[in-house]
């Protein structure tokens, strides 16, 4: 699966609260969300969203509350893929529920707001279209890309349904 898209740049222990705010957690509607994602730490952030942009963030992304909300609202902007140094152990398996790849990678400092990324999830392969770089990270496994595919777990749950 190859996903291309934009760059916002965030730094560390962006937690889920800063994605989603509590008021909102009354619906699990990813586009509602997602029009009120981020805006507690960049108000702007759901009107300069493209379909298909990614998140590049520093260590901890997602820590806080234990809330699926924060990866549907990330969707439900546009963002397609999330890549962090460091991830908190319950968003990625939100992540993973809904159906919003992420990737680990220690070298977020020489990606920068607005680069344009391909990420190959098969080859864990993130190439940086702006600068020429290209990064290696540990590959999407199989199993876990076919639940992306599918929209999340429970869309791949029922696949055979």
């Amino acid at each position: 699966m190859i996903i291309k898209g934009k760059v916002h740049k965030f730094g560390n222990n962006i937690n889920t609260d800063d994605i989603i705010a509590a008021k909102y957690l009354v619906s699990t509607d990813e586009k509602e969300l997602g029009r009120h994602c981020m805006e507690n730490i960049a108000p702007d952030f759901s009107g300069r969203v493209g379909k298909g942009d990614i998140i590049v963030a520093g260590k901890n992304f997602g820590c806080g509350s234990s809330r699926e909300h924060a990866p549907r609202a990330l969707k439900g902007c546009g963002i397609s893929a999330v890549i962090a140094q460091g991830f908190a152990g319950i968003f990625f398996r939100n992540s993973i529920n809904v159906g919003l790849p992420f990737l680990q990678l220690s070298e977020t400092d020489k990606i920068n707001e607005g680069d344009l990324l391909e990420i190959d999830l098969a080859e864990g392969l993130i190439k940086n279209l702006t600068t020429n770089q290209t990064f290696k990270t540990e590959p999407f496994p199989g199993f876990l890309e076919e639940i992306i595919k599918k929209g999340g777990l429970m869309n791949w749950v029922r696949r055979d349904a």
